[in-house]
């Protein structure tokens, strides 16, 4: 028990999970999201909206910003209708099963639209003559088709205007062959049909591989890029830049206000990454915490090694260069008739 004049200490804070919690709407999020909401709308024509970018460029802050936003703008509307929830974030599961699980993906959509996992139980019908419920035969109250109407019926009832994805490569790696694979993105076109609600698939450049399974999918799908920041470009330098600062801000006592000076290293090392800049960042907190202080050496040792950074570069270059067609359009030569 303290004493009467014993001043009470402040509680010590925590670096790593001061700049863990820290979430920066950069320059890519904005740009991502504005386009995003320009496509998001009732009966637009693109059921699946595909956001590809390399690992560690921010992607899950961009997919959380996206539900923070959609659910602030619509507010007043929740609050008039307590049932209504204008977007919903999930992460695709990766369950260690040879297949995707929708099972367990239904199940996480359904917590996230607050419904009881029991609830399809209840979803069969009633027979008009005899007042019994209907369930299918050899059927569970919790099956996957009783799972899927739960979902159906959530995603209309909240009136969901868009489903975000995270990680959706996991649907990927999680299928094999393109035949199957098919089948699952029909599986999340026939859902957004069904609910009125559009599918906003958020990943790694895996996800590009989606548009070319078929011409029905690929009219269905649009693409967007969330690049990173390129050191070859003035305004991404600059942009960038203000992520550092933005970190440096966040624990300004750790710092001392001499991170900046290092941005184009951190550029350079982070191949223009905000996320991956984020866990760079992190673990030099952690160094700096045990060692006592800041200081460079703590920095250089929270960098990505020289093999890290070479096999994340190839993984861009490889990505950049497979989603570059996607964004070339051509405009065809107009005849004019004969005057």
């Amino acid at each position: 028990m303290s004493q009467p004049n014993e001043k009470l200490q402040p509680p010590a804070i925590d670096p790593a999970r001061v700049l863990t919690a820290k979430r920066i709407k950069h320059t890519r999020v904005t740009e991502v999201m504005s386009e995003l909401d320009t496509l998001i709308y009732t009966g637009s024509q693109d059921s699946i909206l595909l956001v590809c970018g390399p690992t560690g460029a921010g992607k899950t802050t961009l997919s959380r910003h996206m539900v923070e936003a959609a659910l602030e703008k619509g507010r007043s509307q929740m609050e008039a209708n307590g049932g209504v929830i204008p977007a919903v974030y999930v992460e695709a599961p990766s369950s260690g099963e040879n297949n995707f699980s929708w099972r367990l993906f239904y199940r996480r959509i359904l917590s996230q639209l607050g419904d009881d996992l029991e609830a399809p139980k209840m979803l069969y019908g009633v027979d008009n003559e005899t007042g019994r419920a209907i369930r299918p035969r050899n059927a569970t109250g919790n099956s996957l088709a009783a799972l899927r109407t739960a979902v159906e019926r959530g995603l209309r009832e909240r009136q969901v205007q868009f489903l975000v994805i995270d990680e959706a490569a996991h649907i990927i790696r999680q299928t094999r062959g393109n035949h199957r694979l098919e089948i699952q993105l029909d599986t999340l076109k026939s859902l957004a049909n069904q609910c009125g609600t559009q599918m906003v698939l958020v990943g790694s450049y895996d996800l590009y591989l989606l548009v070319s399974l078929s011409a029905q999918l690929a009219r269905r799908t649009h693409v967007l890029h969330f690049e990173r920041y390129r050191d070859d470009r003035p305004e991404d330098v600059k942009a960038f830049g203000a992520c550092v600062l933005a970190f440096e801000r966040t624990l300004l006592n750790l710092w001392g206000g001499q991170l900046t000076q290092y941005t184009k290293p951190l550029l350079e090392n982070t191949l223009g990454c905000v996320g991956t800049l984020s866990s760079v960042l992190i673990r030099a907190a952690k160094l700096a915490e045990a060692a006592g202080s800041w200081s460079v050496d703590s920095l250089e040792r929270a960098l990505l090694t020289e093999a890290q950074r070479k096999r994340i570069l190839e993984e861009i270059i490889d990505g950049e260069s497979a989603i570059g067609p996607s964004f070339t359009r051509v405009m065809p030569k107009i005849k004019r008739a004969p005057g």
